[in-house]
């Protein structure tokens, strides 16, 4: 990415991954010129070219959740939307839910808009000084009427990936539904829904997982019930009353985003090329690796939760002394050309735990396609805007 004729070293791919491959905007411009068309509502060939590829996704996003069933594989916005869906669906009549201070607004805010209207009750679980959740805490705040966990799998300020299959087995002991939010993690690292004992994943298309803006999705195991909380047009049974109740038309309504199914496919497809989300995960923590060691030794950074890179994404959150966090991004991008986030991250109550609410903190995400240019410019500006307070 360049800025005028300075390249921009782009350490902002905890909010979107950039740049695509290149083989993701070539499948969005093929699909512009060939056919953008709504998917099973007619029966012409260019229509049903578009549902096999719709459909070709949710088998290849299902098999890389590790989920049974591909019909049970919902198209939606985002992880965001995913999330709504589950938890205004479960909670809709009120009852108590577990979720905890890592998670993103996408968690918070829902919950809450369902303590004030439905009069749902939430236990927050806390986390270590490194950044995680202790499953104990988990199953100490489980009550008979717990009808819903739901936790982020990887924070999107610290990093920290947390322990969710040994959540999932408490939750699976105890009979209460899981969930997790994986927009950090989806495409990155391996999840397997029946080994984790999870039921519900909410995933993003637009991070790890290579495609555009605008879609994302959720799973759902066999054996959970999430109700109806919209309706709509499905290109099927037209001539019922009421929403279907067979996936993916009990949660899916409405003419889907095929254009940012497409680009998740295209995404899905580089992802298996370059052998996985382990094997992708593996080349962004060796560059992480050299970023990690890089802020330690900076005097006057205070990085945050880092004390190692086990069980961690490419994600570092860090201030610099002297420098409102503001400040301090505003600098990287005009004088050093380094794209990054600063602020609270979405994530308020990651910021009241580590000590750094109001303001927030910077952060640094790397992607795919980060290269080590990237990470040697980040540290370049923050090695000088530190060396300016001393």
């Amino acid at each position: 990415m360049t800025n005028g004729n300075a390249r921009v070293h782009y350490l902002d791919n905890a909010s979107t991954t950039h740049p695509k491959p290149a083989s993701i905007l070539e499948g969005l411009l093929q699909f512009c010129s060939a056919g953008c068309l709504s998917p099973g509502r007619s029966g012409f060939d260019l229509a049903l070219g578009a549902q096999e590829m719709v459909s070709d996704t949710r088998r290849r996003m299902c098999r890389l959740l590790g989920g049974t069933d591909p019909n049970r594989l919902v198209f939606g916005y985002n992880a965001t939307d995913a999330l709504n869906l589950v938890i205004f669906g479960i909670l809709r009549r009120g009852g108590h839910v577990v979720a905890s201070r890592l998670d993103h607004n996408a968690v918070l805010r829902p919950i809450a808009h369902c303590v004030d209207e439905f009069g749902a009750t939430v236990t927050l679980v806390g986390f270590d000084r490194r950044g995680y959740i202790d499953p104990g805490d988990v199953a100490r705040a489980i009550r008979p009427d717990t009808k819903l966990v739901v936790l982020t799998h990887g924070s999107n300020v610290l990093g920290t990936v947390q322990p969710v299959a040994e959540v999932g087995a408490i939750c699976r002991e105890r009979g209460v539904p899981f969930c997790i939010d994986a927009a950090q993690t989806a495409g990155m690292i391996p999840i397997d829904m029946r080994a984790m004992h999870v039921d519900m994943v909410a995933f993003t298309g637009h991070k790890s997982l290579l495609g555009p803006m605008g879609i994302g999705g959720l799973c759902v195991g066999p054996d959970v019930v999430i109700p109806h909380s919209r309706a709509g047009g499905t290109g099927v049974k037209s001539a019922e009353r009421r929403q279907p109740e067979e996936y993916p038309y009990r949660l899916e309504c409405g003419t889907p985003n095929v254009m940012g199914i497409t680009g998740l496919h295209r995404g899905l497809e580089y992802i298996e090329s370059q052998g996985g989300p382990a094997a992708i995960h593996a080349r962004e923590m060796r560059l992480a690796e050299i970023l990690w060691r890089g802020l330690r030794e900076i005097d006057g950074v205070t990085l945050y939760g880092a004390e190692d890179l086990e069980a961690r994404t490419p994600v570092f959150a860090f201030n610099i002394r002297g420098f409102d966090c503001e400040e301090a991004g505003r600098r990287l991008d005009t004088d050093f050309h380094v794209a990054c986030r600063t602020g609270l991250h979405c994530a308020p109550l990651v910021h009241e735990g580590i000590g750094t609410a109001p303001r927030g903190a910077i952060r640094f995400s790397l992607g795919p396609l980060t290269e080590p240019e990237d990470v040697e410019a980040g540290l370049a500006g923050v090695r000088a805007l530190a060396a300016e307070r001393r």
